[in-house]
């Protein structure tokens, strides 16, 4: 994978961010391993355990109405793993110790995500060829996105506004 050198000087930028940031990878929503730096944890099963929690992350969000997909936060007795959507197929998990600024980790990851998805996504995006070079396979579909329907205006005839005296 070519963006694999940009993905790991994206993470080593965010250890300089984050310093209490143990570890980090960037995976296919598919499972598979895009690029890691998590000394300690093995990056396959890791990036399989992230795909199976994202998807139960994206139904518990279709199912309750909340939208598509963007993080998933999980605490545990020694620290904290964040997954982050990266563009249309991939995603961003951290790894940080217990003691991490919790907004700070959000702030940082969902940078960072967004970065990496931009990398990911350019590099999945669909060479042109003229009709004559063409190969006769199509290019990858993105994933599907869910609408919103407009939510009705809420009417109180007795609500004030902090103006109101």
């Amino acid at each position: 994978m070519a963006a694999e050198a940009p993905i790991l000087d994206e993470f080593r930028r965010l250890r300089a961010r984050v310093p209490q940031l143990t570890g980090a990878l960037a995976a296919g929503v598919d499972g598979l391993v895009l690029a890691h730096d998590t000394p300690g944890v093995e990056p396959d099963g890791l990036a399989a355990l992230t795909a199976a929690a994202l998807g139960v992350a994206v139904r518990v969000t279709d199912a309750t109405g909340r939208g598509d997909f963007r993080e998933l936060l999980m605490r545990g007795t020694e620290g904290y793993v964040a997954t982050y959507a990266a563009g249309r197929t991939a995603v961003l998990t951290l790894l940080a110790q217990d003691g991490v600024n919790v907004g700070r980790l959000h702030l940082e990851g969902r940078r960072a995500g967004a970065r990496i998805g931009e990398l990911v996504d350019a590099e999945a995006a669909p060479v042109r060829r003229s009709p004559a070079k063409s190969a006769a396979k199509e290019p990858a579909k993105p994933m599907p996105t869910r609408t919103r329907t407009a939510r009705a205006a809420r009417t109180n005839a007795n609500a004030h506004t902090t103006t109101e005296g």
